[in-house]
C-alpha cells in the first residue's frame, strides 16, 4: 500500500482553485478518497473562503491579478508585444505554468487558425467565382 501523502496549505487552497498542474491536481483527488482528513481540510479552507476570511495571496491568486489579460495573449501570439511584455508571458506560461492562461491561449491560437483556414477559402471561392470575368492583358 502506498504511503499517504501529507498536503501543504498552499497545495490544497491551489487545489480548490484548480491552480495546480494536472498531476498533483490528480495525486490531491485520489488522496482525498482514502484520506477523511485531508477532506475535512478541505471543507475547512473552503468554509473560512465564504466566511470572507482572506489573505492577500488568496485573493491575488483567486483573481488573478497576475495573469496577462486575454488581449495581451491574443498579442503575445501575434507577436506584437513588446520584449518585456513577452518575456514575462513566456514565464507566466513556461515557468510558473499558469493552466488558465495556457488554456486561453490554445483557444486564441484555435481561433486564429480557424479564421485564417476560413480566410483562405474565401480568398479561394472568390477566385475561382471571378476566374472567367478576368480580362487579359
Amino acid at each position: 500500500m502506498a504511503k499517504s501523502r501529507t498536503f501543504t496549505q498552499h497545495e490544497l487552497e491551489a487545489f480548490l482553485d484548480e491552480a495546480l498542474a494536472p498531476e498533483e491536481m490528480a495525486r490531491v483527488e485520489m488522496a482525498l478518497r482514502s484520506q477523511p482528513k485531508l477532506a475535512r481540510a478541505l471543507v475547512e479552507i473552503s468554509a473560512r473562503r465564504d466566511d470572507g476570511v482572506h489573505t492577500l495571496g488568496e485573493i491575488w491568486r483567486r483573481h488573478r491579478v497576475s495573469c496577462p489579460t486575454r488581449e495581451q495573449l491574443g498579442s503575445y501570439l501575434l507577436g506584437v508585444t513588446d520584449t518585456h511584455q513577452s518575456e514575462y508571458v513566456t514565464f507566466h506560461l513556461e515557468t510558473i505554468g499558469c493552466r488558465y492562461c495556457q488554456a486561453n491561449l490554445q483557444d486564441l491560437r484555435r481561433q486564429h487558425d480557424e479564421t485564417a483556414e476560413f480566410s483562405a477559402r474565401r480568398r479561394t471561392k472568390y477566385f475561382q467565382s471571378s476566374a472567367g470575368y478576368l480580362r487579359q492583358k
